[in-house]
C-alpha cells in the first residue's frame, strides 16, 4: 500500500511538471481507446489498438471575487523518451456525464462526456484504470471538484453507489459534506493537500437516531399482535360512543325548553298567515276595481285621439285633391309664351309634385283604394296628357321655326370673300327658356322626349350641313395654292428637276380652320344636345382636349350651367342605364350630325389634289384633335376624326402607290446606265415629307418610306439584271447616289437609316464582284495558277506539287513571264477599264484605290504560296508591286 502511494506520489509530481506548474490533485494512469462500432472485443470491452495515458485533474482558484475558478481536466501521453508530455485539455465546466462502460464486468472502464465537443456524433474515447481503487479515486475527486467549484454535478451512469459510498468510507475517514449524484446518495470528498479523501456526514447522525428509538419505545402499540391490537382499538371505540351519549343525556332539559318555545311560535305564526290570507282578497277585488276604472279611461282617450288625427289626415288628403283655378287653366288652355314659362314651370312643379303624393310610397295605402283618391288620380293624368301633348307640339314647331329663320337669313353663313364663324349663342339663349320646361317634361313623361329629340335634331341639322358646306366651298375658294402635278418619282422629269416646289401649306392651314372651327363647335352642340334634351350621362368633354376645343366647350359649359341641369352623379345610378343612356345619345347625335362629314371630305379630297404630301400634316393635325376626345362621349365627333384620318391615310396611301407605279415604269425602259432619276427625287421627296410631319403622322410617312424604298430596290436590282455584263455598274452607282443623297436624313429618321444601311451593304457587294472581274480579266492566268495550287493542297502535300502536271517550275516561269512582264501595262489597263463604263467619276477614286487594295491582297497571297512550294524561285515581291501600284 505504502508502494502505491509512492508511485501515486510519483505520478502526481511528472504530472505537475507536464502540464506547466498547476497543481494536481490526482494523477491516475489508463488505457485509451476507442469501441468499434458499439461492440466489446476479445481485450477490454472493445478497445481498439488502447494507448497507455495520464488523466490528471488541476484546478485554478481566482485571484479576484469577479472571477471563476477553473477546473481542466489533463490527458498526458508517453513521448518516445519515456517522458510524460500534454496531448489533451478538458475543461470540467463543460463536462456533462460520466458513464462506466456497461460490457465491462471489471468496472475499470469509463467514459466522460463533455457538451462542447466539436462533433456529438464521433463516439467519445474509453479509459480504462488499473483497479476499482483508482477509478473510485479518480471520480470521486472530479465529482466533488464539480460540485464545490463549479455548482453543478454531472450525470453518473453504470456506477454503484452504495458500493462507491461503502468505499469512500473505508479508504477515507474524515466525514466533510455530502453530495446527491444521480441514480442514488453517495458520499463525496473534499480534496486534502495529501490527496486523501473524507466523507461528509451521513443523513442522520447516531445521536438522532437514539433518541427516535426512544421516543419510539415509550409506546407500545403492540403491532406485532394483530388479535390484541383489534380488540384494544373496539374497546376504545366503546368508550367514546359511550361518553357520547352521557353528554346528550345530560342536555335534556334544556331541549324541552327549546319545544316549548317553539310550539307557542306556530300558533302566533298560524294566526298571522289567517289574517294575511283575508288582506290579501281584499287587495285583490280593489285591484280588479282600479283595472276595469283605467281600461276605459284609456279606450276614451284612444278614441279622442284617433278621431282627431282623422280630422287632420282628412284635412290634409282634401288639400290634396283640390286643384287650383290658376294651375288648371296654365295647364289646359294657357300659352307658352316666354313670358308665361314661370307660371308654366311652377303649375308642372304642382302637378309632377301632386302626381307624386298620391302614389303609394307617398300615400297610406289605405287611401290609395278611396273612390275620392282614384277620380282625384285619374283627373291629374288627363291634365298631364293635356299639357304633354300640348308642350311637345309647341317645341316641335318652336325648333322648326328658329332654324327656319336662320336658314332664311344669309348673313348667317360664309359668303363669297367672308368667311364667317357659326355663332348659335341666340340659338341656344332662345332654346334655354324651354330648358326646365324640358326638364318637367321628362319627369312627366319620359316617352315624349323621343320625338321632341328626332324634331331638334332634323331641324339642327339642316343647319349645321348648310353652315358646313359654306365655309367648306368659301374656305376653298379663298385659298390660293397652285395645283401642280403629283408626278415625283416619273423618270421624263429628269434627276435636275424639282416638281411641287411651290408653297402650298395654305392647303393644310385650311384644313386646320375646318377643324378648329367645326370640331369645337359639334363637340358643343354634342354636350348642349345632352344637357338640353336631359340625358343622364356625365360631362361630355375630358378635361385633356386641346385647348381651342376646350374653350369653346366651355364656353358652352357655361350656358349649361344656366339651363339648371346638374351633372348626374355616376355613383348615384346604376351602371346599365348610364350605358344605355349612352347608346340612345350616340344614335341621337348620329340623327343630329350626319351628312356633316361630306364637306370634311370634300376639303380632304381638295387638299390632296393640291398637294398629295399635305395630307402627312392633315394626318398630325387629325390625330391630335382625336386624342383629346373621350371614347364615350360626343361619338359622333370622334367617329367623324376617325373617318377622316382613315380617308387622309386612303389618299396618301393611293399617292404613295402611285408613286411606286412611277418607279416600276422605269423597269419597262430601254437599256439604262447611270443613276435613275427616281433616286435623287426620292431624296427631294423624302425631305419635303419630312418637313410636314405633324404629331403622330412618323408612323404613316415610316410605312411610305418602307413602301417606295422597296419598290426602289427591287426594280433596280431588276433594272441591273437586264444586262449582267453591266449589273454591278449600274448597281453599285445608284446604291452610292441613294446613300449620298440620303446622308443627313438617314442621322435622324431611324426607317431611313435602316435602308441607308441596307444600301450601303448591297454597295460593298457590287463594288467587290465588279473589281474582281477586272482583276481577273487583266491577270487571269497567275490567279488560274494560284487555284489550281490551292484545290490540290487539300489532297497532296506541298512537296509533291511541282511534279503535278502544269504545276511544275517550268510552267511557273513561263505563267510569270507572260502575266508580271510589262506588269505596268496591265495596270493601266485594269485603270482604263474600271473607268470605262463608269458614269459616276467622282465614285472613280474610292473604286480604284479598293481595286489597287484587293489586287495587292491577292498577289501577297500568291507571293506566299509560291514561296512556300517553289522557295528557290524568284518573282516580283510585294512592296515592288505595292510601290508600282502607288506610282500609278
Amino acid at each position: 500500500m505504502a508502494k502505491s502511494r509512492a508511485d501515486d506520489e510519483e505520478l502526481r509530481r511528472a504530472s505537475e511538471a507536464a502540464v506547466g506548474g498547476e497543481k494536481v490533485l490526482v494523477a491516475v494512469r489508463v488505457a485509451k481507446s476507442r469501441s468499434i462500432l458499439g461492440k466489446a472485443g476479445r481485450f477490454g470491452l472493445g478497445r481498439h489498438m488502447a494507448k497507455p495515458r495520464v488523466l490528471a485533474l488541476t484546478t485554478t482558484r481566482p485571484s479576484s471575487k469577479h472571477q471563476s475558478p477553473k477546473a481542466h481536466l489533463h490527458v498526458l501521453k508517453y513521448s518516445s523518451g519515456g517522458v510524460i508530455e500534454p496531448a489533451k485539455l478538458y475543461k470540467l465546466k463543460h463536462l456533462t456525464k460520466v458513464e462506466v462502460v456497461p460490457n465491462d464486468n471489471s468496472g475499470c472502464t469509463f467514459m466522460l462526456g463533455f457538451d462542447n465537443l466539436r462533433s456529438q456524433s464521433v463516439t467519445p474515447p474509453q479509459w480504462t484504470v488499473r483497479n476499482i481503487d483508482d477509478r473510485n479515486r479518480l471520480l470521486l475527486h472530479v465529482l466533488n471538484v464539480c460540485k464545490e467549484m463549479l455548482g453543478h454535478m454531472p450525470k453518473v451512469v453504470g456506477i454503484d453507489v452504495v458500493e462507491m459510498a461503502l468505499w469512500a468510507k473505508e479508504n477515507i475517514p474524515t466525514v466533510n459534506n455530502e453530495v446527491k449524484i444521480q441514480g442514488g446518495p453517495v458520499a463525496s470528498v473534499i480534496i486534502q493537500r495529501d490527496s486523501q479523501v473524507t466523507v461528509e456526514r451521513e443523513l442522520v447522525s447516531q445521536a438522532e437516531e437514539e433518541d427516535m428509538e426512544a421516543l419510539l419505545g415509550t409506546y407500545v402499540m403492540g403491532i406485532g399482535e394483530a388479535e390484541a391490537f383489534s380488540e384494544r382499538l373496539k374497546r376504545e371505540l366503546h368508550a367514546l360512543e359511550a361518553a357520547n351519549v352521557h353528554s346528550l343525556l345530560e342536555s335534556e332539559p334544556l331541549i324541552q325548553q327549546v319545544l316549548l318555545g317553539l310550539e307557542a311560535i306556530t300558533v302566533s305564526v298560524e294566526d298571522m298567515d289567517e289574517w294575511l290570507r283575508i288582506f290579501n282578497v281584499k287587495l285583490r277585488h280593489m285591484r280588479e276595481d282600479i283595472e276595469s276604472i283605467e281600461s276605459r279611461n284609456n279606450k276614451l282617450e284612444m278614441q279622442s285621439l284617433n278621431d282627431q288625427t282623422l280630422v287632420e289626415e282628412l284635412d290634409k288628403l282634401l288639400e290634396r285633391l283640390r286643384i287650383p283655378s290658376e294651375f288648371a287653366g296654365a295647364l289646359t288652355v294657357g300659352s307658352f309664351d316666354e313670358a308665361r314659362m314661370l307660371k308654366n314651370v311652377e303649375a308642372c312643379e304642382w302637378l309632377a309634385g301632386t302626381i307624386s303624393s298620391l302614389e303609394v310610397p307617398n300615400l297610406d295605402p289605405c287611401y290609395s283604394n278611396m273612390r275620392a283618391v282614384r277620380e282625384k288620380r285619374a283627373e291629374l293624368e288627363k291634365l298631364k296628357v293635356t299639357f304633354v301633348r300640348r308642350a311637345s307640339e309647341f317645341l316641335r314647331n318652336y325648333f322648326a321655326s328658329l332654324v327656319d329663320f336662320m336658314i332664311s337669313d344669309k348673313s348667317y353663313f360664309s359668303q363669297r370673300g367672308q368667311l364667317k364663324r357659326p355663332d348659335h349663342a341666340d340659338l341656344r339663349y332662345k332654346c334655354r327658356t324651354y330648358a326646365r320646361l324640358l326638364q318637367h317634361l321628362k319627369s312627366l313623361d319620359k316617352n315624349c322626349l323621343g320625338p321632341l329629340r328626332k324634331a331638334y335634331c332634323h331641324s339642327l341639322n339642316l343647319l349645321l350641313r348648310r353652315e358646313a358646306r359654306e365655309f367648306a366651298n368659301e374656305l376653298r375658294a379663298s385659298t390660293k395654292a397652285s395645283r401642280n402635278p403629283a408626278v415625283w418619282l416619273e423618270a421624263s422629269t429628269g434627276s435636275g428637276q424639282s416638281p411641287n416646289n411651290t408653297d402650298t401649306s395654305t392647303v393644310s392651314e385650311a384644313y386646320a380652320r375646318m377643324l378648329t372651327i367645326f370640331i369645337p363647335l359639334l363637340v358643343d352642340e354634342s354636350s348642349f344636345f345632352a344637357h338640353f334634351m336631359c340625358f343622364d350621362v356625365p360631362a361630355l368633354v375630358s378635361p385633356g382636349v386641346p385647348s381651342n376645343i376646350k374653350r369653346a366647350v366651355m364656353d358652352g359649359d357655361e350656358a349649361n350651367d344656366d339651363l339648371g341641369i346638374m351633372d348626374p352623379d355616376e355613383d348615384d345610378g346604376d351602371l346599365n342605364d348610364i350605358s344605355s343612356e349612352f347608346g340612345a345619345l350616340n344614335e341621337a347625335l348620329q340623327e343630329l350630325l350626319d351628312g356633316i362629314q361630306e364637306d370634311f371630305y370634300a376639303v380632304v379630297d381638295w387638299a390632296y389634289k393640291i398637294d398629295p404630301l399635305r395630307c402627312i400634316s392633315m394626318h398630325g393635325i387629325t390625330e391630335r384633335y382625336l386624342s383629346g376626345q373621350k371614347a364615350d362621349a360626343a361619338g359622333f365627333v370622334r367617329k367623324l376624326l376617325d373617318d377622316l384620318e382613315s380617308r387622309i391615310s386612303m389618299q396618301f396611301n393611293k399617292f404613295v402607290d402611285e408613286a411606286c407605279h412611277q418607279i416600276e415604269r422605269n423597269e419597262r425602259n430601254v437599256r439604262q446606265m447611270g443613276v435613275l432619276s427616281y433616286i435623287p427625287r426620292f431624296a427631294t421627296l423624302a425631305t419635303r415629307m419630312e418637313q410636314y410631319i405633324q404629331g403622330q403622322s412618323r408612323d404613316l410617312v415610316d410605312q411610305a418610306y418602307t413602301k417606295l424604298v422597296s419598290i426602289m430596290f427591287s426594280t433596280l436590282e431588276k433594272i441591273a439584271q437586264a444586262d449582267p455584263k453591266y449589273a454591278d455598274i449600274v448597281l453599285l452607282e445608284n446604291y452610292a447616289a441613294f446613300q449620298n443623297s440620303l446622308y443627313d436624313l438617314a442621322n435622324v429618321v431611324p426607317t431611313l437609316a435602316k435602308f441607308y444601311h441596307q444600301a450601303s451593304e448591297s454597295y460593298e457587294q457590287a463594288c467587290t464582284r465588279h473589281i474582281n472581274m477586272i482583276i481577273y480579266i487583266q491577270f487571269e492566268r497567275l490567279f488560274q495558277f494560284h487555284r489550281k495550287i490551292e484545290d490540290l493542297m487539300y489532297t497532296i502535300t506541298p512537296e509533291e506539287i511541282p511534279f503535278q502536271l502544269g504545276l511544275s517550275k517550268m510552267d511557273l516561269r513561263k505563267m510569270i513571264k507572260s502575266s508580271l512582264s510589262g506588269v505596268d501595262k496591265l495596270i493601266n489597263a485594269m485603270y482604263r477599264k474600271l473607268q470605262k463604263n463608269l458614269t459616276s467619276e467622282e465614285l472613280l477614286p474610292s473604286l480604284w484605290d479598293k481595286c489597287k487594295k484587293e489586287f495587292l491582297d491577292k498577289y501577297e497571297s500568291f507571293v506566299q504560296l509560291v514561296g512556300k512550294i517553289y522557295p528557290n524561285e524568284v518573282i516580283l515581291s510585294v512592296g515592288e508591286m505595292k510601290d508600282l501600284l502607288d506610282s500609278m
